[in-house]
């Protein structure tokens, strides 16, 4: 008997525990939700080279009554291609990192660059994006004042081709272990000067990590040094000492980042 009784409360304080923890995750769970994916208009995907037509959407409690802050994440070399499944875990980090520190409503989008064109091997371009954004402009209940840019790896080269020739799109830009070069990950532009200069319009804060053997820390500190340069009063660097190539996985999962982002509006 006393055997049954034990279990049975065992039982009972573990249906309680189970209870509890379902109630505590519950909200978390609500702001995880499915991506959508959209397509680019047929016409501006005539526009584009590199770009997937298809791209995720996480639209969250969104009105379309209410403008609300953008943000667009470019991902890492690992999700280039055709399959736009391949890139929802990595720009889920970003999504899971706004809803955990209570950053939204806001919208969160992430473009897929392909694999293999007729025209060669997919890579991030401003003419490519600045289609995109278009297209997101024309569709979305946009804050146009509040557009952020961010992405790990080659998608960290993609914030500073992009922000580097089109810096009056964005509120701010956040590259993470980005190269500065189209040439591979430890490559350097010849444009750097330049732009260095539109970068000085607009805050940037890059991350890297000290220990990267695939792309140097160097790369974000010589950019940001540039910039700086160029009269940039508003860029920043955080090098975590101890981190390689996946130093993302503390950018996104600390608030950090996203009070920095979410702070700031473009004039």
């Amino acid at each position: 008997m006393c055997f049954r009784r034990s279990r049975s409360l065992l039982i009972s304080a573990w249906t309680v525990f189970g209870c509890c923890a379902l109630f505590l995750l519950a909200p978390l769970r609500g702001q995880e939700k499915e991506p959508v994916i959209e397509s680019l208009d047929a016409k501006l995907q005539e526009r584009t080279t590199y770009l997937n037509p298809d791209f995720l959407l996480f639209s969250g409690d969104a009105k379309k009554d209410k403008k609300i802050p953008l943000v667009i994440y470019l991902h890492g070399a690992g999700g280039v291609g055709n399959e736009i499944g391949k890139i929802k875990g990595q720009v889920q980090r970003v999504v899971i990192g706004i809803r955990k520190f209570r950053k939204g409503p806001c919208l969160v989008v992430a473009p897929q660059c392909l694999r293999d064109t007729p025209k060669g091997r997919g890579t991030w371009t401003p003419a490519d994006l600045n289609v995109f954004l278009e297209h997101l402009k024309a569709t979305l209940p946009l804050d146009e004042r509040r557009i952020y840019l961010t992405g790990n790896s080659m998608g960290g080269y993609g914030c500073w081709v992009w922000g580097g020739h089109s810096p009056k799109h964005f509120a701010a830009i956040a590259p993470v272990v980005g190269g500065i070069g189209r040439g591979g990950p430890k490559a350097v532009t010849d444009d750097l000067e330049e732009w260095a200069t539109n970068l000085a319009t607009v805050p940037v804060y890059a991350f890297a990590g000290a220990k990267d053997r695939v792309v140097p820390a160097e790369r974000s500190e010589r950019m940001i040094a540039a910039i700086r340069k160029a009269g940039g009063k508003r860029a920043k660097i955080k090098v975590f000492p101890e981190e390689g190539h996946g130093a993302s996985r503390i950018v996104f999962s600390t608030e950090e980042v996203y009070d920095w982002m979410f702070s700031l509006k473009r004039d």
